[in-house]
């Protein structure tokens, strides 16, 4: 059974930084191209970065270019994000994604594996 878990929300100010975590498990971790998506109350989920199968291709949404890093591991089963420079208009629920694909895709119905989520809320 495929799972991923999100590990790494919290609360900080704006500025802040955080990492967030995902955890991979009950796959072939090297097949899946994995993504980013979040979702601000009364938004629909959106985009924020990918990470190919291994990770030599990324792609990220233009309001986070510059300021969030994704990484993996695939040895650990871990993909990153790094979140730097924090506005409050990056509060959300953040979701890993994951799915068996050549392609770094960007839209919430290219992945079939979602964890749960793990809230960011960033402070003005």
């Amino acid at each position: 059974q495929v799972q991923l878990v999100e590990s790494g929300g919290g609360l900080v100010q704006a500025g802040g930084s955080l990492r967030l975590s995902c955890a991979a498990s009950g796959l072939t971790f090297g097949s899946y191209v994995v993504a980013w998506f979040r979702q601000a109350p009364g938004k629909e989920r959106e985009f924020v970065a990918a990470i190919s199968r291994f990770g030599t291709n990324t792609k990220y949404a233009d309001s986070v270019k510059g300021r969030f890093t994704i990484s993996r591991d695939n040895a650990k089963k871990t993909v990153n994000l790094q979140m730097n420079s924090l506005k409050p208009e990056d509060t959300a629920v953040y979701y890993c994604a994951g799915d068996v694909t050549l392609v770094v895709l960007t839209t919430p119905d290219d992945y079939d594996y979602w964890g749960k989520g793990t809230l960011v809320t960033v402070s003005s």
